[in-house]
């Protein structure tokens, strides 16, 4: 879309905002139940959407894209009158007669902007949230996953007006051209790089916005813990979407002690999970394109392969691959691998590995796996990441009581849950005092000592 056809685009979303139909409650719960009732429809054609686009098995992408996104609408459904409550606060005892409170209000006009790895979930969850704050939204779906950015378009034009929801599509040229126009807030789901670039084009109208990115996310297991289980958890959740997931471990530093046990375990573990052969099994998804499957393929290179590393380009598939012996120079430590390859290092103790993270990036999510309460402590404490999840990965975004979201590089702004409904909703403060009575002491000329007024603004 061109830069004048989504100035008329968000002029005619302006004015339906100022109209304030998308804020009344009763409004904001109907269109949660159309949207569920939408996607119950196309279920089936959103699934083989996922399919095409990244070969994710019919299971796999119920359970993280339209699953997920499901129980996303039912939560916000059930608690959206409590969270759209103005919430009364204390006042001041040198008010007194007067009263205080905090009141959720929409943001008016809001950009989404999502990635391809999860290109439906990752739209639709940040969607309910501007839903259920009162916005309307602007979304622009990934172009790298094309199939669910036609399916989206498709649907959101169907089933709801554009003034209130709108879709364009495009390449980067369109999304710079959307970035150009003021929005009030904006949501940016991808990678570090683009990232900035928003947050650029936000700084322009000083936009407030959130930015979901990534970065390499470790995963560190102690001597102290279950091989079997910590190899299950690990592979589970670094394979996912073959291991096209912000959130997935990104590489292992593992004790010495158990390295070769634990190893071990894993190649048995893929086996279990993939077969001997994983390009044949129907729960193996594929590299999203050619680019990222070249610069994995790159990553390969001069590596120690423990198992996998086969390639099929005309496929996109890449084995899941573990790479033993990395130095920390070796590129796979560069930069966030976002896809099927798990790096391995070992260590001595846990303050090697707690400098080491210290000197680093902080992380959108970090794993420890150990029975001792000490140590687990020592890393909670003593590491700053997005999140951080004892004994298993990726399951605390799931886990809508708790706020999503990165820190530094990995990111800034939390959803999921009422964190979402928080994200799009500007928080007003409102004092309303009595005009039945004065208290002239704030007036001057200031006739109470000091001393005084010391005491008093200490009761504040």
């Amino acid at each position: 879309m061109e830069k004048k056809g989504v100035a008329e685009l968000l002029e005619k979303q302006r004015k339906y905002f100022n109209s304030n139909t998308s804020r009344e409650p009763g409004f904001r719960i109907e269109q949660l139940e159309r949207l569920r009732t939408v996607i119950e429809k196309h279920e089936d054609t959103i699934l083989e959407a996922l399919y095409l686009d990244l070969g994710k098995s019919r299971m796999e992408a119920y359970i993280s894209e339209v699953g997920y996104v499901y129980s996303e609408i039912n939560y916000m459904k059930k608690n959206l009158k409590k969270f759209a409550r103005p919430v009364k606060v204390k006042t001041p005892l040198l008010y007194f007669g007067g009263s205080s409170y905090i009141i959720p209000e929409a943001m008016g006009l809001v950009l989404i902007m999502g990635p391809w790895n999860y290109p439906f979930q990752l739209m639709m969850v940040p969607l309910i949230g501007s839903i259920a704050a009162g916005n309307c939204t602007v979304l622009k779906p990934s172009e790298h996953a094309p199939r669910v950015s036609v399916l989206i378009n498709a649907i959101m034009k169907e089933n709801f007006a554009e003034e209130y929801i709108a879709v364009v599509e495009g390449e980067a040229e369109t999304a710079q051209n959307i970035l150009e126009n003021k929005f009030d807030y904006i949501f940016f789901t991808g990678s570090e790089a683009t990232g900035k670039l928003v947050m650029q084009a936000a700084a322009k109208n000083l936009t407030p916005l959130c930015l979901e990115l990534g970065g390499k996310s470790p995963c560190i297991v102690d001597q102290d813990t279950n091989i079997l289980y910590t190899a299950r958890r690990i592979v589970w959740g670094k394979f996912l979407n073959a291991g096209q997931t912000c959130v997935a471990p990104d590489y292992l530093m593992v004790d010495r002690k158990i390295k070769g046990e634990l190893l071990k375990s894993i190649q048995e573990v893929l086996k279990d999970f993939y077969g001997d052969d994983p390009r044949s099994s129907a729960d193996y998804s594929r590299i999203i394109n050619e680019q990222h499957f070249l610069r994995l393929s790159a990553l390969l290179k001069d590596a120690e392969l423990l198992t996998g590393g086969e390639q099929v380009q005309a496929e996109r598939y890449i084995a899941p691959t573990i790479v033993d012996n990395i130095s920390v120079d070796h590129p796979l430590m560069q930069e966030e691998i976002f896809g099927p390859i798990l790096p391995v290092m070992d260590y001595e103790n846990l303050e090697e590995v707690i400098d080491f993270l210290r000197n680093k990036p902080r992380p959108l999510a970090l794993y420890f796996f150990s029975h001792n309460t000490e140590k687990q402590q020592k890393i909670i404490s003593e590491t700053i990441s997005g999140g951080v999840c004892i004994n298993d990965t990726i399951i605390h975004i799931t886990n809508r009581e708790l706020p999503f979201g990165g820190v530094g590089l990995s990111g800034m702004g939390n959803y999921h849950g009422k964190a979402s409904f928080d994200a799009f909703s500007h928080h007003k403060s409102l004092l309303k005092n009595s005009l039945l009575f004065d208290i002239p002491l704030k007036y001057p000329p200031y006739k109470v000592p000091l001393k005084w007024m010391r005491r008093v603004l200490k009761g504040l």
